[in-house]
């Protein structure tokens, strides 16, 4: 599966070319109402740029949602047998996890079913850099589960990324998750 940094970064290249192209489109049709002697744009050249844009916006939106690297991972997830299962706990603003490390194998599939006992609660893992790899919410007598593919080996850290009060900054456990060769 593809890093999802590598997405990222993609996805900032390709939208800052976007807007970027539609802020000097925007720029030379202002320059030509606006400048000296005033000459009109014609309409059939703007309606013609912004159905460009549309064009490109709608095909960026499509490429960029067939390079989402888990994409197909999540909506076959019924046939999808994970090669490791955890489950885990929040309640009280703290994870309980079924052991003191979580360790998968580079390559394996991996589901995080998450239960909460009483608030709403985020479930994140971040790598040593603290950039996230993913995160869900996870609500209170709801089934709240991801499945993921591990690629890179590494220590990673589970967060809550959700709001749930004052106590909620304390929601980082270290080192929770261990990806080996």
């Amino acid at each position: 599966m593809v890093d999802t940094t590598t997405v990222l970064a993609g996805q900032t290249i390709a939208y800052t070319c976007y807007v970027l192209t539609i802020m000097a489109g925007m720029g030379w049709f202002a320059y030509q109402i606006s400048k000296k002697g005033g000459t009109e744009v014609k309409s059939g050249l703007f309606y013609a740029f912004v159905g460009l844009l549309v064009v490109i916006g709608v095909s960026l939106h499509i490429i960029t949602h067939e390079t989402i690297p888990w994409k197909a991972m999540d909506l076959n997830r019924a046939e999808i047998q994970p090669d490791k299962e955890f489950a885990i706990t929040v309640s009280d603003h703290k994870f309980i996890l079924p052991a003191e490390k979580l360790v998968i194998r580079k390559g394996e599939k991996a589901r995080f079913t998450v239960t909460s006992n009483d608030l709403t609660y985020g479930f994140g893992l971040f790598r040593a850099d603290n950039s996230m790899l993913f995160q869900m919410q996870v609500l209170p007598g709801h089934v709240n589960d991801i499945l993921w593919q591990f690629d890179r080996p590494g220590l990673y850290s589970i967060r809550s990324t959700e709001y749930s009060g004052w106590k909620g900054i304390n929601m980082i456990v270290r080192d929770a998750v261990e990806v080996v060769e």
